[in-house]
Protein backbone atom coordinates (compact mmCIF):
# COMPACT_ATOMS: atom_id res chain seq x y z
CA UNK A 1 0.00 0.00 0.00
CA UNK A 2 2.95 2.34 0.36
CA UNK A 3 3.06 2.78 -3.40
CA UNK A 4 -0.49 4.07 -3.52
CA UNK A 5 -0.43 7.23 -5.07
CA UNK A 6 0.70 10.53 -5.16
CA UNK A 7 -1.59 11.88 -7.82
CA UNK A 8 -4.20 14.34 -6.55
CA UNK A 9 -6.42 13.42 -9.51
CA UNK A 10 -6.93 9.76 -8.75
CA UNK A 11 -5.80 9.16 -5.22
CA UNK A 12 -4.80 5.70 -6.44
CA UNK A 13 -2.18 5.99 -9.17
CA UNK A 14 0.42 8.55 -10.19
CA UNK A 15 -0.54 10.61 -13.21
CA UNK A 16 0.45 8.85 -16.41
CA UNK A 17 -1.19 11.18 -18.92
CA UNK A 18 -4.21 10.48 -21.09
CA UNK A 19 -2.85 7.10 -22.19
CA UNK A 20 -2.90 5.83 -18.62
CA UNK A 21 -6.30 7.43 -18.04
CA UNK A 22 -7.84 5.69 -21.05
CA UNK A 23 -6.33 2.38 -19.93
CA UNK A 24 -7.94 2.78 -16.52
CA UNK A 25 -11.26 3.71 -18.12
CA UNK A 26 -11.13 0.49 -20.17
CA UNK A 27 -10.39 -1.48 -17.00
CA UNK A 28 -13.42 0.07 -15.28
CA UNK A 29 -16.04 -1.63 -17.52
CA UNK A 30 -14.11 -4.91 -17.28
CA UNK A 31 -14.32 -4.66 -13.48
CA UNK A 32 -17.96 -3.64 -13.59
CA UNK A 33 -18.69 -6.46 -16.02
CA UNK A 34 -17.37 -8.77 -13.33
CA UNK A 35 -19.62 -7.15 -10.73
CA UNK A 36 -22.69 -8.46 -12.56
CA UNK A 37 -21.38 -11.99 -12.20
CA UNK A 38 -20.45 -11.42 -8.55
CA UNK A 39 -23.80 -9.74 -7.94
CA UNK A 40 -25.62 -12.69 -9.49
CA UNK A 41 -23.84 -15.03 -7.05
CA UNK A 42 -24.64 -12.81 -4.06
CA UNK A 43 -28.27 -12.12 -5.03
CA UNK A 44 -28.98 -15.86 -5.11
CA UNK A 45 -28.25 -16.01 -1.36
CA UNK A 46 -28.96 -12.56 0.10
CA UNK A 47 -31.87 -10.07 -0.25
CA UNK A 48 -31.09 -6.82 -2.12
CA UNK A 49 -30.59 -4.33 0.72
CA UNK A 50 -28.51 -6.76 2.80
CA UNK A 51 -26.32 -7.62 -0.19
CA UNK A 52 -25.78 -3.95 -1.01
CA UNK A 53 -25.10 -3.06 2.63
CA UNK A 54 -22.44 -5.79 2.95
CA UNK A 55 -20.85 -4.57 -0.30
CA UNK A 56 -20.57 -0.98 0.91
CA UNK A 57 -19.31 -1.81 4.38
CA UNK A 58 -16.33 -3.42 2.65
CA UNK A 59 -16.09 -0.63 0.08
CA UNK A 60 -16.08 2.10 2.73
CA UNK A 61 -13.35 0.35 4.73
CA UNK A 62 -11.23 -0.05 1.61
CA UNK A 63 -11.71 3.59 0.63
CA UNK A 64 -10.84 4.76 4.14
CA UNK A 65 -7.62 2.73 3.97
CA UNK A 66 -6.71 4.18 0.57
CA UNK A 67 -7.37 7.72 1.77
CA UNK A 68 -5.28 7.19 4.91
CA UNK A 69 -2.29 5.90 2.94
CA UNK A 70 -2.54 8.47 0.13
CA UNK A 71 -3.73 11.79 1.56
CA UNK A 72 -4.45 11.13 5.22
CA UNK A 73 -7.86 11.11 6.90
CA UNK A 74 -7.25 14.69 8.05
CA UNK A 75 -8.50 15.96 4.68
CA UNK A 76 -12.02 15.06 5.80
CA UNK A 77 -11.88 17.86 8.38
CA UNK A 78 -11.91 20.38 5.53
CA UNK A 79 -15.23 19.15 4.10
CA UNK A 80 -17.85 21.91 3.94
CA UNK A 81 -21.58 21.54 4.54
CA UNK A 82 -22.27 22.10 0.84
CA UNK A 83 -19.84 19.33 -0.11
CA UNK A 84 -21.35 17.04 2.50
CA UNK A 85 -24.84 17.61 1.11
CA UNK A 86 -23.56 17.03 -2.43
CA UNK A 87 -22.10 13.66 -1.49
CA UNK A 88 -25.33 12.83 0.33
CA UNK A 89 -27.03 13.15 -3.05
CA UNK A 90 -24.41 10.84 -4.56
CA UNK A 91 -25.03 8.29 -1.83
CA UNK A 92 -28.79 8.45 -2.32
CA UNK A 93 -28.65 8.01 -6.12
CA UNK A 94 -25.57 5.98 -7.08
CA UNK A 95 -25.26 3.92 -3.90
CA UNK A 96 -28.68 3.43 -2.27
CA UNK A 97 -31.05 3.52 -5.26
CA UNK A 98 -28.74 2.01 -7.86
CA UNK A 99 -27.66 -0.93 -5.70
CA UNK A 100 -31.13 -1.83 -4.45
CA UNK A 101 -32.30 -1.99 -8.06
CA UNK A 102 -29.07 -3.67 -9.23
CA UNK A 103 -29.36 -6.60 -6.82
CA UNK A 104 -33.11 -6.82 -7.36
CA UNK A 105 -32.61 -7.10 -11.13
CA UNK A 106 -29.94 -9.78 -10.72
CA UNK A 107 -32.29 -11.90 -8.64
CA UNK A 108 -34.52 -12.19 -11.73
CA UNK A 109 -32.20 -11.94 -14.74
CA UNK A 110 -28.94 -13.53 -15.94
CA UNK A 111 -25.84 -11.40 -15.44
CA UNK A 112 -25.20 -10.86 -19.15
CA UNK A 113 -28.77 -9.84 -19.98
CA UNK A 114 -28.89 -7.48 -17.00
CA UNK A 115 -25.63 -5.81 -17.94
CA UNK A 116 -26.70 -5.23 -21.54
CA UNK A 117 -29.45 -2.94 -20.27
CA UNK A 118 -26.63 -0.75 -18.94
CA UNK A 119 -26.02 0.28 -22.56
CA UNK A 120 -28.83 2.76 -21.94
CA UNK A 121 -26.62 4.64 -19.46
CA UNK A 122 -25.00 6.89 -22.10
CA UNK A 123 -28.36 7.60 -23.73
CA UNK A 124 -30.03 8.64 -20.49
CA UNK A 125 -27.01 10.54 -19.17
CA UNK A 126 -26.39 12.49 -22.37
CA UNK A 127 -30.08 13.32 -22.76
CA UNK A 128 -30.29 14.57 -19.18
CA UNK A 129 -27.08 16.56 -19.66
CA UNK A 130 -28.56 18.18 -22.77
CA UNK A 131 -31.93 18.87 -21.17
CA UNK A 132 -30.78 20.03 -17.73
CA UNK A 133 -27.23 21.30 -18.23
CA UNK A 134 -27.36 22.62 -21.78
CA UNK A 135 -24.77 20.22 -23.24
CA UNK A 136 -24.72 20.30 -27.04
CA UNK A 137 -24.79 16.98 -28.87
CA UNK A 138 -23.54 16.66 -32.48
CA UNK A 139 -25.46 14.43 -34.92
CA UNK A 140 -22.84 11.66 -34.78
CA UNK A 141 -23.27 11.43 -31.01
CA UNK A 142 -27.02 11.10 -31.47
CA UNK A 143 -26.25 8.23 -33.83
CA UNK A 144 -24.13 6.52 -31.19
CA UNK A 145 -26.93 6.86 -28.66
CA UNK A 146 -29.40 5.41 -31.14
CA UNK A 147 -27.18 2.36 -31.63
CA UNK A 148 -27.00 1.82 -27.87
CA UNK A 149 -30.77 2.11 -27.58
CA UNK A 150 -31.30 -0.31 -30.43
CA UNK A 151 -28.89 -2.77 -28.84
CA UNK A 152 -30.83 -2.77 -25.57
CA UNK A 153 -34.08 -3.14 -27.47
CA UNK A 154 -32.73 -6.22 -29.25
CA UNK A 155 -31.55 -7.77 -25.98
CA UNK A 156 -34.67 -7.05 -23.94
CA UNK A 157 -37.01 -8.43 -26.60
CA UNK A 158 -34.75 -11.40 -27.44
CA UNK A 159 -34.59 -10.09 -31.00
CA UNK A 160 -38.37 -9.73 -31.45
CA UNK A 161 -38.55 -5.92 -31.60
CA UNK A 162 -42.34 -5.87 -31.60
CA UNK A 163 -42.57 -7.50 -28.16
CA UNK A 164 -41.06 -4.75 -26.00
CA UNK A 165 -44.00 -4.32 -23.62
CA UNK A 166 -44.42 -8.05 -23.11
CA UNK A 167 -40.69 -8.44 -22.49
CA UNK A 168 -40.47 -5.88 -19.67
CA UNK A 169 -40.67 -7.84 -16.43
CA UNK A 170 -39.68 -6.93 -12.89
CA UNK A 171 -36.00 -7.56 -13.56
CA UNK A 172 -35.88 -5.38 -16.68
CA UNK A 173 -37.80 -2.56 -14.98
CA UNK A 174 -35.50 -2.70 -11.96
CA UNK A 175 -32.44 -2.35 -14.17
CA UNK A 176 -34.01 0.51 -16.13
CA UNK A 177 -34.58 2.28 -12.81
CA UNK A 178 -30.94 1.63 -11.94
CA UNK A 179 -29.91 3.29 -15.22
CA UNK A 180 -31.83 6.43 -14.25
CA UNK A 181 -30.21 6.43 -10.82
CA UNK A 182 -26.74 6.07 -12.35
CA UNK A 183 -27.35 8.92 -14.79
CA UNK A 184 -28.34 11.18 -11.89
CA UNK A 185 -25.26 10.04 -9.97
CA UNK A 186 -22.96 10.79 -12.91
CA UNK A 187 -24.30 14.28 -13.55
CA UNK A 188 -24.44 15.18 -9.86
CA UNK A 189 -20.89 13.94 -9.55
CA UNK A 190 -19.77 16.38 -12.22
CA UNK A 191 -20.83 19.25 -9.94
CA UNK A 192 -19.49 17.71 -6.74
CA UNK A 193 -16.07 17.07 -8.30
CA UNK A 194 -15.48 20.74 -8.97
CA UNK A 195 -13.89 21.06 -5.54
CA UNK A 196 -13.57 17.49 -4.23
CA UNK A 197 -11.11 14.80 -5.32
CA UNK A 198 -12.57 11.61 -6.84
CA UNK A 199 -11.35 9.58 -3.86
CA UNK A 200 -12.91 11.82 -1.20
CA UNK A 201 -16.16 12.15 -3.16
CA UNK A 202 -16.42 8.39 -3.60
CA UNK A 203 -15.63 7.74 0.05
CA UNK A 204 -18.24 10.19 1.35
CA UNK A 205 -20.85 8.87 -1.10
CA UNK A 206 -20.08 5.33 0.07
CA UNK A 207 -20.38 6.29 3.74
CA UNK A 208 -23.74 7.95 3.12
CA UNK A 209 -24.86 4.98 1.02
CA UNK A 210 -23.77 2.49 3.69
CA UNK A 211 -25.84 4.38 6.27
CA UNK A 212 -28.90 4.45 4.01
CA UNK A 213 -28.52 0.79 3.03
CA UNK A 214 -28.10 -0.27 6.66
CA UNK A 215 -31.45 1.29 7.48
CA UNK A 216 -33.05 -0.26 4.39
CA UNK A 217 -31.65 -3.70 5.30
CA UNK A 218 -33.03 -3.76 8.85
CA UNK A 219 -36.33 -5.46 7.91
CA UNK A 220 -34.40 -8.14 5.98
CA UNK A 221 -31.96 -9.14 8.73
CA UNK A 222 -34.32 -11.54 10.59
CA UNK A 223 -34.64 -13.47 7.33
CA UNK A 224 -30.91 -13.78 6.66
CA UNK A 225 -29.08 -16.92 7.81
CA UNK A 226 -25.32 -17.06 8.32
CA UNK A 227 -25.21 -20.14 6.11
CA UNK A 228 -25.92 -17.81 3.19
CA UNK A 229 -22.42 -16.35 3.53
CA UNK A 230 -20.69 -19.12 1.61
CA UNK A 231 -17.06 -18.77 0.42
CA UNK A 232 -18.33 -17.84 -3.05
CA UNK A 233 -20.59 -15.14 -1.58
CA UNK A 234 -17.76 -13.82 0.61
CA UNK A 235 -15.33 -13.58 -2.32
CA UNK A 236 -17.98 -11.98 -4.49
CA UNK A 237 -18.70 -9.35 -1.83
CA UNK A 238 -14.97 -8.60 -1.51
CA UNK A 239 -14.74 -8.14 -5.27
CA UNK A 240 -17.85 -5.95 -5.33
CA UNK A 241 -16.71 -3.82 -2.43
CA UNK A 242 -12.98 -3.43 -2.92
CA UNK A 243 -12.37 -3.74 -6.67
CA UNK A 244 -15.79 -2.90 -8.05
CA UNK A 245 -16.14 0.16 -5.82
CA UNK A 246 -12.95 1.35 -4.15
CA UNK A 247 -10.90 1.07 -7.34
CA UNK A 248 -13.37 1.37 -10.21
CA UNK A 249 -15.46 4.26 -8.84
CA UNK A 250 -12.40 6.44 -8.24
CA UNK A 251 -11.09 5.78 -11.75
CA UNK A 252 -14.56 6.53 -13.16
CA UNK A 253 -14.70 9.84 -11.33
CA UNK A 254 -11.20 10.67 -12.51
CA UNK A 255 -12.50 10.30 -16.06
CA UNK A 256 -15.42 12.64 -15.34
CA UNK A 257 -13.01 15.19 -13.88
CA UNK A 258 -10.53 15.13 -16.77
CA UNK A 259 -12.67 14.20 -19.79
CA UNK A 260 -16.20 15.24 -18.76
CA UNK A 261 -19.31 13.17 -18.02
CA UNK A 262 -20.33 12.76 -21.67
CA UNK A 263 -17.06 11.15 -22.79
CA UNK A 264 -16.54 9.10 -19.64
CA UNK A 265 -19.97 7.52 -19.50
CA UNK A 266 -19.52 6.11 -23.02
CA UNK A 267 -17.02 3.61 -21.65
CA UNK A 268 -19.96 2.06 -19.78
CA UNK A 269 -21.04 0.60 -23.11
CA UNK A 270 -18.21 -1.90 -22.74
CA UNK A 271 -19.67 -3.23 -19.46
CA UNK A 272 -22.18 -5.53 -21.22
CA UNK A 273 -19.48 -6.98 -23.45
CA UNK A 274 -17.36 -8.01 -20.48
CA UNK A 275 -20.38 -9.14 -18.48
CA UNK A 276 -21.68 -11.43 -21.21
CA UNK A 277 -18.20 -12.91 -21.63
CA UNK A 278 -17.71 -13.44 -17.87
CA UNK A 279 -21.25 -14.79 -17.45
CA UNK A 280 -20.56 -17.36 -20.15
CA UNK A 281 -17.14 -18.30 -18.76
CA UNK A 282 -18.00 -18.36 -15.04
CA UNK A 283 -21.73 -19.08 -14.79
CA UNK A 284 -22.36 -21.00 -17.99
CA UNK A 285 -24.95 -18.49 -19.21
CA UNK A 286 -25.90 -19.06 -22.85
CA UNK A 287 -24.96 -16.51 -25.49
CA UNK A 288 -27.84 -16.02 -27.91
CA UNK A 289 -27.86 -14.26 -31.24
CA UNK A 290 -29.77 -11.35 -29.70
CA UNK A 291 -27.12 -10.95 -27.00
CA UNK A 292 -24.36 -10.91 -29.62
CA UNK A 293 -26.23 -8.43 -31.79
CA UNK A 294 -26.96 -6.14 -28.85
CA UNK A 295 -23.35 -6.28 -27.72
CA UNK A 296 -22.09 -5.45 -31.21
CA UNK A 297 -24.38 -2.43 -31.40
CA UNK A 298 -23.21 -1.24 -27.99
CA UNK A 299 -19.55 -1.44 -29.01
CA UNK A 300 -20.32 0.44 -32.22
CA UNK A 301 -21.95 3.14 -30.14
CA UNK A 302 -18.82 3.40 -27.95
CA UNK A 303 -16.56 4.15 -30.91
CA UNK A 304 -19.01 6.44 -32.68
CA UNK A 305 -19.70 8.64 -29.66
CA UNK A 306 -16.04 8.77 -28.61
CA UNK A 307 -15.03 9.77 -32.12
CA UNK A 308 -17.70 12.48 -32.08
CA UNK A 309 -16.40 13.82 -28.79
CA UNK A 310 -12.84 14.49 -30.03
Amino acid sequence: MTAIATSPDTGLLPDSGLGGLYLRLICVPAIWGGTFVAGRIVSAQLPPATAAFARYVLASLALLAVLQFSQGLGVLRRITLRQLLGTLGLGATGILTYNLLFFSALSFLPAGRTALIVALNPVVTLLLAAALLGDRLPPSRWGGMALALLGVWVVVTHGDLGQLRQSLGRGELSMLGAVLAWAAYTLLGRRVLRDLSPLVATLLASLWGTLFLGVAALPEWPLVHWQAFTPAVGLSLLFLGVIGTAVAFVWYYEGITRLGAARTVIFNNLVPVFSVLFGWLMLGEPISASLLAGGALAVAGVFLVNRAGR
